[in-house]
C-alpha cells in the first residue's frame, strides 16, 4: 500500500496549499452495478459487481478511487472487495480542439500482487471524438497496454420521463498490447490486438444526479489471445449496466 499511501500524500498536500480554498473545488460520487466484470478483455467477475467510486478535481488536477466488490460467490468473495484503485490525473488542452491527460493508477488487489501504471493520452474534438491513450505498467509487468477509442452522443433522444429527456450515448474501443503486456497477462509473449469493446448507453440527468443504464458487448481480437485465454473458455461477452454519477 506505500504507493497509494503517496499517492494521498499528494492530494493532501494540494488541498492543504496556499489559496486552495479560494479556488473552484468539483467533487463527485459514482456508482455502477455491471452484469460482469471485464476488464481489457479480461473476465475478472462472471457474475454482477457493485463498482463504486469518488472524484476530487481542482482546476485541470483530478484525484480520484474506484473500487469493485463482488455480489455473488463465484470468486469466493461475495461482499467483498478485490479490487483498489488511485488515480491521479492531470488534463488540459493542447490547443484548440485537442486535449490530453496524464496520470498514474494503483491497483491494490487484497491478497494479491498490486500493480501501478503511468498512462497519458490524448483526444480529438471531431466527429465521433477519437482519443488514444497508453498505459504502462512501471511495476509487475513492465508492459504497455494501448487503447484507441470513438464515440458520440445523440442528445434529447426521447423523453422516458416526462419532461426528462434521455440521450444516447454510443461508444467502441480496440486494445493492443506489447509482448510483456500479454506475457504477463494472458501467458503469450505476442504483442496483439487484444479486445473490441461496444457500448451504448442511455443517460437521462435529474438535477444533480445522471442515471445511465447500458448494454455492452466485449470480445477478445487475436486467435493468440483468445486460444489462451487465462481467465475462462469464452472469449466473447455481452452484458448489462446501471451507472449512477452525483456533481456535487
Amino acid at each position: 500500500m506505500k504507493k497509494a499511501w503517496i499517492a494521498m500524500f499528494v492530494v493532501t498536500a494540494l488541498l492543504c496549499s496556499p489559496g486552495f480554498s479560494q479556488q473552484p473545488l468539483e467533487f463527485g460520487v459514482t456508482a455502477d452495478f455491471m452484469g460482469k466484470y471485464i476488464w481489457r478483455g479480461q473476465i475478472l467477475s462472471d457474475d454482477p459487481v457493485f463498482q463504486p467510486g469518488a472524484t476530487l478535481t481542482y482546476k485541470n488536477f483530478t484525484a480520484g478511487f474506484w473500487g469493485n466488490m463482488d455480489l455473488t460467490s463465484i470468486n469466493n468473495h461475495s461482499g467483498e472487495f478485490t479490487e483498489y484503485d488511485y488515480y491521479l490525473d492531470y488534463s488540459a488542452q493542447l490547443c484548440e480542439g485537442i486535449g490530453y491527460s496524464v496520470g498514474l493508477i494503483y491497483y491494490y488487489f487484497p491478497g494479491l500482487t498490486d500493480t501501478t501504471e503511468l498512462y497519458w493520452g490524448i483526444g480529438f474534438d471531431v466527429p465521433l471524438n477519437p482519443a488514444i491513450t497508453v498505459y504502462y505498467d512501471v511495476d509487475e509487468v513492465e508492459g504497455a497496454y494501448i487503447c484507441g477509442s470513438v464515440g458520440h452522443t445523440f442528445e434529447n433522444v426521447f423523453e422516458i420521463v416526462q419532461g426528462t429527456p434521455t440521450s444516447v450515448e454510443l461508444g467502441a474501443s480496440l486494445g493492443w498490447g506489447s509482448a510483456s503486456y500479454n506475457d504477463g497477462y494472458w501467458g503469450t509473449d505476442q504483442s496483439k490486438l487484444n479486445d473490441l469493446a461496444l457500448s451504448i448507453a442511455f443517460p437521462t440527468r435529474f438535477g444533480n444526479l445522471t442515471l445511465s443504464p447500458s448494454l455492452n458487448y466485449v470480445a477478445l481480437v487475436s486467435y493468440d489471445i483468445r486460444s489462451t485465454d487465462a481467465f475462462t473458455t469464452e472469449s466473447d461477452y455481452f452484458f448489462a449496466g446501471l451507472n449512477l454519477v452525483y456533481d456535487f
